[in-house]
């Protein structure tokens, strides 16, 4: 599979193989003596996880999910693929904001002495979230406060490292999700005086759940047209390279640091319009460019006849869309040559205990007045981040194909 996708996103290798390789004994020795929970573990990057730890046999490997379904196909996946380990491996479809959680975290404290590993990978992750203030509310909900409080629960059952998925967004951001990021970096840090931690800014991951490319394989499926922005430039990584992205900044990193890929803005930011054109021509379809939403839908089986496909290209119009995405700040510390591909973000102990409070204390009362607006949310993250340059349009992508 990540052969296959590499071509599509501009790179002819792997981008970790060299760092896997010479770290590979230290990894394999901790992971084949430790006990790993994943939370948010059926989604794309947590299965990548899974299955980095799962081929390194690992003592105890547990994964939460409230999706029963992918949960389902995680099994399927590392038993057909991996196999069976010596030790043990389960899941368990839960909501890791409940109390049915938190009772499952006491009972495998008492059962196998808890986890030595915990890793967080549960998010909202689209930037069309912040549509509406109800779905905006969950993403607060899910990327921050289920992040500070799970951190609390992996401190308390004994974790020596708690690692979470942050996003290149979070980097001078410009959208509530990648701001919700960023403020979710503000709780680790606060913890991090507590219990290690570390994370990652990620790249796209090529044809992850829900996203544009993984979008791509449905709309063939449907024999529907492909739509895509084309003046949008972004950072790909295939799901294996996440996982290992993760796996490396949660056993090598040490406290409070950010990994994020080497990756060249000259050569690795590309377009989703001249993926979906690669894409295409693996498929051997050649694209044909239409003028309108309207006219590549009504198009689709009269080009399919000639191995052809209609594609609907645009200039990104929407809410939170950045040109082009950053792993890092002018303002921060990095460290560019502990590895062949990783950079890392070297932060101190710096939070605003006040405005942490006040962001908790403000969310917990319009939760209880059980109204607020989108607006009130917006200023909320205005506060808590100075600079944040929120790109508001009024238009958000469920208004495009």
């Amino acid at each position: 599979m990540q052969d296959n996708i590499l071509p599509l996103i501009g790179r002819t290798a792997p981008l970790f193989e060299k760092d896997i390789s010479v770290n590979e004994k230290f990894l394999s020795e901790i992971v084949k003596t430790s006990r790993f929970l994943v939370i948010g573990g059926a989604g794309t990057i947590g299965s990548a996880i899974c299955r980095e730890l799962f081929e390194r046999n690992p003592k105890v490997l547990h994964v939460v999910d409230i999706s029963e379904n992918n949960m389902v196909e995680l099994v399927r996946d590392i038993r057909s693929s991996v196999g069976y380990g010596d030790g043990e491996f389960a899941t368990f479809a839960l909501d890791c904001g409940s109390d049915i959680f938190h009772a499952f975290i006491n009972e495998q404290k008492k059962r196998i002495g808890g986890y030595d590993y915990v890793f967080n990978t549960s998010a909202l992750k689209h930037v069309r979230s912040e549509k509406d203030q109800f779905t905006l509310m969950r993403m607060i909900d899910t990327n921050i406060f289920n992040t500070d409080s799970t951190m609390i629960m992996a401190k308390n059952c004994g974790a020596k490292k708690y690692f979470c998925v942050s996003t290149d967004k979070a980097a001078n951001p410009v959208n509530m999700m990648g701001a919700s990021k960023r403020i979710m970096e503000f709780f680790l840090n606060r913890r991090s005086v507590e219990m290690p931690v570390s994370t990652a800014r990620f790249a796209n991951v090529a044809f992850s759940d829900g996203s544009l490319l993984y979008g791509f394989n449905r709309r063939l499926d449907k024999n529907q047209p492909l739509s895509a922005p084309n003046d949008v430039r972004r950072y790909f990584v295939t799901p294996k390279e996440a996982g290992q992205l993760c796996v490396m900044s949660c056993l090598l990193g040490e406290n409070r640091d950010v990994f994020f890929p080497k990756l060249d803005h000259d050569l690795n930011l590309v377009t989703f319009s001249s993926i979906a054109e690669k894409y295409l021509r693996n498929l051997g379809y050649e694209p044909v460019q239409c003028a309108t939403e309207d006219e590549a839908r009504k198009r689709v089986n009269e080009l399919k006849a000639k191995h052809q496909y209609p594609v609907y290209f645009f200039k990104s119009d929407t809410t939170g869309e950045k040109d082009f995405e950053e792993f890092y700040t002018d303002r921060e510390i990095l460290v560019m040559d502990k590895f062949e591909s990783l950079g890392i973000i070297k932060n101190p102990v710096d939070f605003d205990e006040t405005k942490l409070k006040k962001f908790t204390d403000t969310i917990a009362s319009l939760k209880t007045k059980g109204e607020w607006s989108r607006g009130e949310l917006i200023d909320l993250f205005n506060y808590m981040i100075p600079n944040f340059n929120h790109k508001e349009t009024g238009k958000f992508l469920d208004g495009r194909m």
